[in-house]
């Protein structure tokens, strides 16, 4: 019996989203809907997917209607595997401008590089950079939108940019009367909380906030907390609407269906990345200019590891650290899905291990940029790895800041 009203249900599920299907994506507009449902035989899984908020289009379309509408985007904002910019033209949605984060509309810039302004050949929508002369739009970029539509895939971690970029469009909507429309993503890290809290003085944009390294949040519940702690300029709100994902708890597994940047390929690397980006600010390779960026660590010094890899100048790394010179060190290639996620904190054994051999062999390992403070938004832990600390010892040192921000981020949380 409980069988039969489970297929009842999904039918009733198969139904409805037809029907709104069809009412958004009429044959007229030819726009493209994501398959979902698809066949009888499929509906069994409808209920198990998760659904990003941009696919829950009647969720938002209202909003849109007769709008004249921004849209902060790059190559993640898909629904299905159409680009949100595409499905909501074929909706007759007044699409004004596109803004650029990180990596740019196309997301295949180098980290770092500066992105320019410019039209996107498909639309012919004028493009605006918000990762090269400025950051935050000006009153005139924004000059006649009525709505802002942020819709980017995050990794959750406090210095990949795009919740930066998230502030300064909260900021610039603030400031001139318009709505912010964010649709919600799944975090694939949003599943635990770990690392140091983010010092004031350390603010850069790898680090604009007082959160940990690991956050736990979706995008959508970060800019709700953006809003409701009063970090924008001056106190001011930014009139804030969030999407929810669909089937989506911060413990689901959830497989990025497109990179959501050059250098984080695959579900590994976004799973090592929190853990791996620290050696950014250091002389040590996390695997730039290879196929298997952010899954393997090495550094010049042959007596590091035994694995040899030799970066080189390609897309999204064309200056890659150490091009052209062979590195040593570890694969991690082969750690599974489930260990990753299942590990639920920050590994610093990698960290701690590559400082102590390189330092006992006098080769420098942090680099004078104090590009490392920024990442780590604290002094604290290049000291504690100069002074030998062990990993237990740091971590300890991180608790009383980690309780706190559970505190704060509890109030701001949509999903269980």
């Amino acid at each position: 019996m409980n069988v039969f009203l489970r297929i009842v249900d999904k039918i009733s599920t198969y139904i409805l989203v037809c029907f709104i299907g069809s009412f958004f994506f009429s044959c007229g507009n030819n726009a493209e809907v994501p398959n979902r449902v698809g066949v009888l035989s499929s509906i069994v899984e409808v209920d198990m997917e998760v659904i990003p908020a941009a696919e829950n289009v009647g969720d938002y379309y209202n909003l849109l209607k007769g709008k004249k509408v921004g849209m902060v985007v790059n190559q993640t904002s898909t629904i299905g595997k159409v680009h949100l910019v595409d499905s909501l033209l074929k909706l007759n949605v007044d699409i004004q401008s596109i803004f650029a984060p990180e990596h740019g509309f196309r997301g295949k810039a180098d980290a770092g590089e500066k992105i320019k302004d410019g039209f996107d050949v498909k639309s012919g929508l004028p493009v605006k950079s918000l990762y090269g002369k400025k950051k935050k739009p000006s009153a005139e970029d924004v000059k006649g939108i009525e709505v802002m539509v942020f819709d980017i895939q995050d990794v959750g971690a406090r210095f990949y940019t795009y919740i930066s970029t998230l502030h300064y469009i909260m900021e610039s909507c603030a400031e001139n009367g318009i709505q912010l429309i964010v649709l919600d993503r799944p975090n694939p890290n949003a599943h635990y909380v770990d690392g140091p809290i983010l010092e004031k003085k350390y603010t850069s944009f790898v680090g604009m906030h007082p959160v940990p390294v690991v956050y736990g949040m979706t995008i959508g519940e970060y800019a709700l907390m953006i809003n409701g702690e009063g970090w924008l300029k001056d106190g001011i709100q930014a009139d804030l609407k969030v999407v929810k994902n669909g089937n989506y708890t911060h413990n689901t597994f959830y497989e990025l269906p497109t990179k959501p940047s050059p250098n984080l390929p695959n579900i590994q690397s976004i799973l090592l990345y929190p853990s791996l980006c620290f050696f950014e600010g250091t002389t040590v390779s996390v695997g730039r200019g290879t196929q298997n960026q952010f899954q393997v660590v090495g550094h010049p010094n042959y007596s590091i590891g035994s694995y040899l890899f030799t970066p080189v100048s390609m897309d999204g790394a064309k200056y890659p650290k150490h091009e052209g010179i062979p590195c040593y060190g570890q694969n991690l290639t082969s750690q599974t899905k489930s260990g990753l996620f299942d590990k639920k904190k920050l590994d610093l054994s990698f960290l701690l291990s590559f400082y102590k051999h390189l330092n006992s062999q006098g080769n420098p390992f942090f680099l004078e940029n104090k590009f490392f403070e920024k990442l780590a938004g604290t002094g604290k832990l290049r000291q504690q790895i100069i002074d030998g600390v062990s990993e237990e010892e740091i971590r300890n040192s991180w608790k009383k800041g980690l309780e706190d921000f559970h505190t704060t981020r509890s109030k701001y949380l949509l999903y269980d």
